[in-house]
């Protein structure tokens, strides 16, 4: 069975962590100088890193170069050929235990945490807990879990990944270090999927790694399993094939949607949702992108400062789309359109007739 290709390619060391500089200059600062800390918690949206950060970080506190080389250690980087780092890279880390909060929520399970932990470790230099969705727990399990975390044993290190911060009482994260990662910019996830598909030796076009990197939404194991998916039906791949594949609408279907509608050009606007239906499209991500498409163009129109974060998730072609369209929109019924778009589509996703709300909305503003 091939190995899929988020796990084939996971980073190994923190300067492959795509994205994340501050948190990978923090943490390289704190191995360099062998002061890690006892507790972290890595949180932020999902697919950009914090799992693999954990990991990393469970290999640096047990690397064995590290422990014996005083030179190496100053890198800050786990050595990736001692037996430690092989075994923790291959999930076989007897030190390194990983839970997920999500299947294991209840107190007992942070019990049985607590008594492993006293237990020093067998074969490497720390024994290492992450625990991966941490906000899943519940209220009694992270209440077993505040005195563990504030007088851990001195061989001890527990990472807790999280997707949802605010979950996190406040008496777990004032016991720990704290990490924010970022969802990752376009064009990184773009000469990412670039390497991968030089790697691999497949063929795939530049505005498909484009639409599936924008597809993603900053995660890049979304970007990685999306092209595996793809990639798995044909040898050559293009944009109108993963848009099939994934059922979803690109930028450009939008754009040209969205270009019938400022133009008040209502017979071209219902034929083309006709078309898209008829397609196999879901018209239902096609108003979510709608949505998207205009809070953009208003936004911008409004403050064209913004063209600066709007650079990290769309190409330059995709943006100078978004420019003309902010010359030729008229605020006022921008406004009316986004808030009609908006109710449509929380009418569509439980309606059998996912079309009807959409042409509703689009024939009520542009008659």
């Amino acid at each position: 069975m091939s190995q899929a290709l988020y796990r084939k390619y996971r980073p190994k060391k923190l300067d492959d962590l795509l994205g994340q500089e501050q948190v990978v200059g923090v943490l390289k600062n704190a191995a360099s100088s062998n002061k890690l800390s006892h507790a972290y918690l890595f949180y932020g949206p999902r697919g950009t890193g914090k799992t693999t950060a954990a990991r990393i970080l469970a290999k640096i506190a047990c690397c064995f170069t590290r422990r014996d080389n005083e030179k190496f250690r100053a890198k800050g980087e786990p050595c990736n050929d001692c037996q430690a780092c092989n075994e923790i890279d291959a999930g076989r880390g007897i030190d390194v235990i990983e839970i997920d909060a999500a299947s294991n929520t209840g107190v007992d399970e942070i019990r049985n945490l607590k008594e492993g932990i006293r237990l020093s470790p067998s074969s490497y230099p720390y024994k290492v807990f992450i625990l991966d969705e941490a906000h899943m727990l519940s209220k009694s399990a992270f209440n077993a879990l505040l005195k563990t975390l504030e007088e851990p044993p001195a061989h001890a290190i527990i990472i807790l990944a999280t997707t949802e911060f605010d979950k996190v009482p406040a008496t777990i994260t004032s016991r720990t270090q704290r990490f924010h990662f970022k969802k990752l910019a376009l064009d990184l996830m773009v000469g990412k999927l670039e390497s991968i598909v030089k790697s691999e030796k497949l063929k795939v076009s530049a505005d498909a790694l484009e639409f599936i990197a924008a597809l993603a939404e900053g995660s890049f194991r979304d970007a990685e399993s999306l092209l595996d998916q793809v990639t798995a039906l044909s040898s050559d791949v293009d944009l109108p094939l993963v848009e099939k594949t994934i059922g979803k609408v690109g930028f450009n279907r939008t754009s040209e949607l969205a270009d019938y509608i400022l133009k008040t050009d209502l017979k071209a606007a219902l034929n083309y949702i006709l078309k898209i239906n008829e397609g196999g499209y879901n018209v239902v991500d096609l108003t979510k992108e709608l949505v998207h498409y205009f809070r953009r163009v208003l936004t911008l129109k409004f403050n064209p400062d913004l063209e600066t974060e709007f650079k990290k998730e769309l190409t330059s072609k995709e943006l100078e789309q978004i420019k003309f369209h902010v010359k030729i929109a008229d605020s006022t019924k921008l406004i009316a359109l986004i808030k009609s778009l908006i109710r449509s589509y929380s009418e569509m996703r439980y309606s059998p007739f996912a079309t009807i709300p959409l042409e509703v909305a689009i024939i009520e503003n542009l008659r």
